[in-house]
């Protein structure tokens, strides 16, 4: 891959947890635990894993909404957490989140327009009135609303409709990445192959690079150029999407496979099931974190000693004492 337009290095992110009479920090909570990843431009990561795994963290330590606690971000040769200022603002035109929740993030007091016109005033991106509103009507029709949208509330659409609200508003600034943080999790299935097509469609039209969180391996499988596994803080395996939905290595991978529906009534898969429930990020597992549910687990190599990522063809890396 050419030099990529977004480079993450050794990413921690750790959480206080507060208690006690005057609310002081008696633990943390290890949500990102030495996360690295490329992506290059017009490209497509697909982030995939359980909740609370640190999928979301990840996405919003990237666009400084929460500050990480160490390790490096660095966008398109510039240092993304060495940034201050005006210098940051700067950094939102080139860079945008669309939102899980289409219900929660769109301000209910705020007209259409007024949400997706309101980057266009903190930029300066609009000389006078037409042209605001000009710029509106097109962002609106890109996404497949009409203009007569403009001065209508959220609470007077769809849970579809609102999300393309919400992508109308990453697309103001002309970003060259976004997060799609769990973009059509909260979504009926039908009208998320809707939004996921039109995400397809924009950025092929616009060049868009994306970073696509989810916690189904079903969703990203078509868009993504390549997907990495995560598993309670950490990256399993990577690889192409081709080669990760042909030849999963990990098991985490494997088990999270096993549980997409086939299409196809004759299709016969095994479904994997995962021993307990995710362990507490407070206090991880040592050695892999996936050894207490792993079914191919070896003790105790696997239970003392941390799995570092491998390649193991072409493209195709994986953190796993047995499968490297």
């Amino acid at each position: 891959m050419s030099e990529p337009l977004l480079s993450v290095r050794d990413l921690v992110k750790d959480f206080p947890v507060k208690g006690g009479l005057f609310g002081r920090e008696i633990d943390q909570v290890h949500a990102i635990d030495h996360v690295s990843f490329d992506i290059g431009a017009g490209q497509t990561l697909g982030l995939v894993g359980e909740s609370g795994c640190g999928k979301s963290s990840t996405g919003r330590c990237i666009l400084r909404l929460i500050e990480p606690t160490a390790g490096e971000i660095w966008f398109a040769g510039r240092n993304v957490t060495a940034m201050l200022g005006d210098e940051l603002l700067a950094l939102r035109r080139d860079m945008q989140i669309i939102f899980q929740d289409p219900y929660a993030s769109l301000n209910p007091r705020m007209t259409v327009g007024s949400i997706i016109g309101e980057a266009l005033i903190i930029h300066r991106l609009a000389r006078d009135r037409r042209e605001f509103t000009d710029r509106i009507v097109e962002l609106l029709e890109t996404v497949g609303l009409g203009p007569d949208h403009m001065l209508r509330y959220p609470h007077e659409f769809s849970g579809g409709q609102r999300q393309r609200i919400g992508i109308a508003r990453a697309l103001a600034v002309s970003p060259k990445l976004i997060v799609c943080d769990e973009p059509v999790s909260a979504l009926d299935v039908s009208i998320q192959a809707q939004v996921i097509n039109l995400l397809e469609d924009l950025q092929d039209r616009l060049g868009l690079t994306y970073l696509f969180i989810a916690h189904d391996l079903a969703v990203v499988q078509h868009i993504s150029t390549r997907v990495a596994v995560m598993y309670l803080g950490r990256i399993v395996e990577t690889a192409s999407s081709a080669e990760l939905y042909a030849r999963p290595l990990h098991p985490y991978t494997e088990a999270l496979l096993s549980a997409v529906p086939n299409p196809s009534p004759r299709a016969k898969r095994h479904r994997l099931h995962l021993e307990g429930d995710v362990p507490n990020p407070i206090r991880p597992p040592s050695g892999c974190h996936f050894h207490t549910r792993c079914p191919i687990r070896q003790l105790p190599l696997c239970s003392t000693e941390k799995p570092v990522l491998k390649e193991t063809s072409d493209g195709h890396w994986v953190a796993c004492h047995l499968r490297g």
